[in-house]
């Protein structure tokens, strides 16, 4: 579904990114981990549009959509759901979903809006209310929620545990794990190497804008490496 190859990213004279090659199959959780600053979130971003692309390609669904703007990428079926949340703080739990699912008529619109309080129930309790005035996992809930109103083939979904108390976070990953049976396929960004591998099909590590190791999740968590340098055992 989605195929990175040689992916270079700058920030100013600064490249963040050294040729980063990465694949995610359909309907498949991929995660990747590493450090702060390794580079992860600048991967998503360039996945999403939002971060452009020195050198390399990204092809999403037999499509190249290196130089692509992120909104038409949107409408390809490739939506982020960003690190920090980013919601509008200022606009109803409601606004929020339907600014996610501008690309899409009303009729659809409802029937999408009533899944995603079905996958996160507080939200509907809380529709009319400012999203500004939700808790950080609540938030979080809606960041996740109104990237899937857009209907997208696969989430990009950077840090969601961040921030979160240990139970909040458990609920968000179910929330992820609950995609799959949807048939959105995830990409996992998390700092949170054990909970992001728990629930991945396959996982990339990172370090300094590289991918170091890659392989299935379950091997990735039996390495002595990777528990040693990310799980803390």
């Amino acid at each position: 579904m989605l195929s990175v190859e040689g992916l270079r990213s700058r920030y100013g004279r600064i490249e963040a990114l050294h040729g980063v090659d990465l694949e995610v199959r359909s309907g498949e959780i991929v995660c990747v981990v590493g450090a702060n600053g390794a580079g992860k979130t600048t991967l998503l971003r360039c996945l999403s549009g939002v971060q452009p692309a020195s050198h390399g390609t990204i092809v999403f669904r037999g499509e190249d959509v290196t130089r692509m703007p992120a909104h038409k990428r949107v409408g390809l079926g490739l939506a982020q759901s960003p690190e920090g949340r980013q919601i509008f703080t200022n606009l109803t739990v409601e606004d929020n979903l339907r600014l996610g699912a501008y690309l899409h008529d009303d009729e659809r619109v409802s029937k999408d809006m009533g899944e995603a309080f079905a996958m996160f129930p507080i939200l509907k309790e809380k529709r009319a209310q400012m999203a500004g005035g939700l808790s950080g996992g609540q938030q979080q809930m809606l960041a996740i929620a109104r990237a899937l109103m857009s209907r997208p083939s696969c989430l990009l979904l950077d840090e969601p545990s961040m921030g979160l108390a240990p139970i909040l976070v458990a609920q968000v990953l179910d929330a992820v794990k609950s995609l799959k049976a949807l048939g959105v396929t995830v990409l996992l960004v998390e700092q949170n190497a054990f909970a992001a591998l728990s629930i991945a099909d396959r996982g990339y590590v990172m370090e300094t804008g590289r991918i170091a190791m890659s392989g299935a999740a379950a091997d990735l968590i039996a390495d002595p490496k990777v528990r040693e340098a990310y799980l803390g055992v």
